[in-house]
């Protein structure tokens, strides 16, 4: 049995579909090796075929490193955002730029559309997060209150809470509409980089620079988990898997996990891209295989079959290190972006397109 399995046999990737596309794990993965895959067949896994992205466009603009980029959930509009204080809206279909958000008065760091694609927040040095009216460009809400620099951002599912992390350890819980601070966690020892609820948002994962990958109860704050990756491993991203079964953390030990959280359990685990310096974040690709997309140190970015842990495919053509990836929610599309050399978000999609 494969603790995945049904995960990956599901072609399914409408809301509802996702909520029951894996079951729970029941046995730990395999420990003897898997079968080499076929020189050239598509992995045996999966049953379907490689992914072909292409560069579709490569948009200019930002002057400063690039620190995230994100489609809309309704996958008409794609923000980045960076060191150089603006976020950025583009068409990810024309490539061109639609407008600038300006306001923050220090670098940012993160950035998280709410479900209706309307508001966009962002983190920043300035130790403030805003809430954009996309349309408009204009500020609604600046959220205040972390001590230092705001490193992570996310809204929920209904968009009626944010949870930002900052470096001063703190994980903060907002009244998205009322822009009030009603939770503060002391979560971490250390930067936190990385913060993320479940569906449900019963639940938020967060970890830091201090190695820690800790789970939170939303309402009481309390820490229910805490899981460690390890001396080598120190986590600097993390999210919950598209059903909230599962949590994928990148590291810098240049692995990507799986983790059954429930069990404490590190289900897969993804190598061959390098990630020892920088936060670089990793994020599922649904709409046609399963895929784990992340960017490199080495200027690349990777695909990895999900549930065979094979790369299937390598997209070339950044000048410097990709930071950042983002994955259109309906269509086979990804965005990166890249650091001080480089400057490019590049959208590229696949040729196959189903």
């Amino acid at each position: 049995m494969d603790p995945l399995k049904d995960l990956e046999e599901s072609s399914t990737d409408d809301d509802a579909a996702s909520q029951t596309t894996e079951d729970d794990p029941q046995v730990p993965e395999r420990q003897e090796p898997p079968p080499p895959p076929p020189p050239v067949a598509p992995p045996a896994s999966s049953g379907r075929s490689r992914p072909h992205y292409e560069l579709r466009h490569t948009m200019r603009g930002h002057t400063s490193s690039i620190s995230a980029v994100k489609f809309s959930p309704d996958g008409t509009l794609l923000a980045s955002c960076g060191n150089d204080r603006v976020v950025k809206i583009w068409s990810p279909v024309t490539g061109e730029l639609i407008r600038n958000l300006n306001g923050h008065t220090k670098g940012l760091s993160d950035i998280a559309w709410s479900t209706d694609s309307v508001y966009l927040a962002s983190a920043s040095d300035d130790h403030t997060i805003r809430i954009w009216d996309v349309e408009s460009g204009l500020t609604t809400r600046t959220l205040k209150g972390h001590t230092s620099f705001v490193f992570c951002v996310n809204y929920n599912t209904t968009s009626t809470l944010l949870v930002s992390g900052g470096c001063e350890g703190d994980v903060r819980i907002w009244n998205a509409s009322k822009g009030k601070c009603i939770k503060t966690i002391h979560a971490h020892l250390d930067y936190v980089t990385a913060v993320h609820f479940n569906r449900d948002a019963s639940l938020i994962v967060s970890c830091a620079l201090d190695g820690l990958i800790r789970i939170w109860n939303t309402t009481s704050g309390q820490c229910l988990k805490t899981l460690a990756e390890g001396h080598d491993a120190i986590c600097q991203h993390v999210q919950f898997s598209p059903n909230s079964k599962y949590i994928l953390s990148t590291a810098h030990d240049s692995a990507i996990r799986l983790w059954d959280y429930q069990t404490s359990r590190c289900l897969k685990t993804y190598v061959g891209h390098t990630n020892s310096k920088y936060c670089i974040a990793a994020c599922f690709s649904v709409t046609g295989g399963k895929w784990i997309v992340s960017g490199s140190e080495d200027h690349k970015v990777y695909l990895w079959d999900l549930q065979s842990r094979e790369i299937v495919q390598v997209l070339e053509g950044h000048g410097d290190v990709v930071v950042a990836v983002g994955t259109h929610p309906q269509q086979n599309m990804i965005a990166s972006a890249s650091m001080d050399s480089d400057l490019t978000v590049r959208v590229w999609s696949d040729r196959g397109g189903q």
